[in-house]
């Protein structure tokens, strides 16, 4: 039976390096000490791998090697990846994970339970020759006094996908990640109960930067916050207090069934505080940022539609922001 680590068939080699051509003309090169390549990604379904080079017809939940590949080939390009909608049979993950080799490091929550929770992981990949763990780990849970004592436009409940946070270093650079992945998608009530769920985000992490007992005060909210336009309620709920995109970030596209010319969906999101108050200023300076989109590429000689390409690759794209490590 082949594993990732096997060559692949000449066929999957070749299309694999195009691939890889693709992601150095779109991506900026990592360089040590000198930037900090960040990006975020809901893998579609991140499940279980069948270990064969092509299953056909794609299996929903599960990847094949070559679609495992692509995977790796594209999260190598960068430093750090926050991963969103990780299964509770990570397969899929634990091959991609082998693929990037022994210098990757891999953190990722427990599974969380129930049907609101949909037994999704969030995960952080991470360069380890780049980037190191600086200590913190945790996951946001809502107080049961705040619980209590919620109003009518609070969060009346747990969160079922709790943010995942952790603390990264690279050379004297420190900086905290809060990924995660929004629950509520909809009209009507999954609206509202999203801008409650994202009001209540963005106040805890407000209240996290003024702390002077936190960890870490350097915070960057990255993930799938299921905002449908920048001009939405869903929108103000994530900036209230004070996040920001920045505008490298504003208007590229994130899913495969997006009009590249176009995007209306700003689903996922990379964002921080500007320090503009007491609070500190991230230490690393944004340089620029997109997503990357691997439609026509990825997979390209197997025929499928965009939803076959959504089970095997995902439905979003990956979006990054490069950093400079020198102020």
């Amino acid at each position: 039976m082949p594993s990732i680590l096997d060559p692949p068939p000449p066929d999957v080699a070749a299309e694999l390096a195009a691939l890889r051509t693709k992601l150095d003309q779109d991506i900026p090169a990592k360089l040590l000490d000198r930037n900090l390549l960040l990006a975020t990604w809901n893998i579609r379904w991140f499940g279980d791998i069948i270990e064969q080079w092509i299953v056909h017809p794609p299996q929903r939940r599960k990847r094949d090697l070559h679609a495992a590949r692509c995977l790796t080939d594209i999260i190598s390009h960068f430093d750090i990846v926050a991963v969103q909608e990780v299964q509770g049979n990570a397969g899929a993950l634990r091959a991609v994970a082998q693929g990037l080799g022994a210098h990757w490091g891999l953190i990722l929550t427990d599974i969380n339970r129930g049907r609101l929770g949909n037994f999704e992981r969030l995960a952080f990949l991470f360069d380890t020759r780049k980037v190191t763990l600086a200590g913190l780990a945790c996951e946001l849970v809502i107080p049961q006094e705040d619980l209590d004592q919620a109003t009518s436009d609070a969060p009346q409940r747990q969160f079922a996908r709790s943010p995942y946070a952790a603390t990264f270093r690279t050379g004297d650079k420190i900086f905290t990640l809060v990924s995660m992945h929004a629950l509520f998608w909809g009209t009507g009530g999954g609206t509202a109960e999203r801008i409650q769920e994202l009001q209540a985000i963005a106040a805890w992490l407000d209240e996290w930067r003024h702390s002077r007992h936190a960890w870490d005060r350097h915070l960057i909210a990255l993930g799938d916050f299921q905002i449908d336009r920048l001009d939405s309620p869903v929108h103000q709920a994530f900036t209230a207090t004070g996040l920001r995109m920045p505008d490298g970030l504003q208007n590229v596209p994130r899913t495969i069934f997006d009009d590249p010319d176009n995007p209306t969906k700003m689903y996922s999101q990379i964002a921080w505080f500007d320090g503009d108050d007491d609070a500190p200023s991230l230490p690393i300076r944004y340089l620029r940022g997109g997503s990357f989109d691997f439609t026509g590429i990825a997979l390209q000689s197997r025929g499928l539609s965009k939803r076959e390409l959504s089970y095997l690759i995902s439905d979003h794209f990956p979006l990054w922001a490069e950093f400079s490590l020198r102020g």
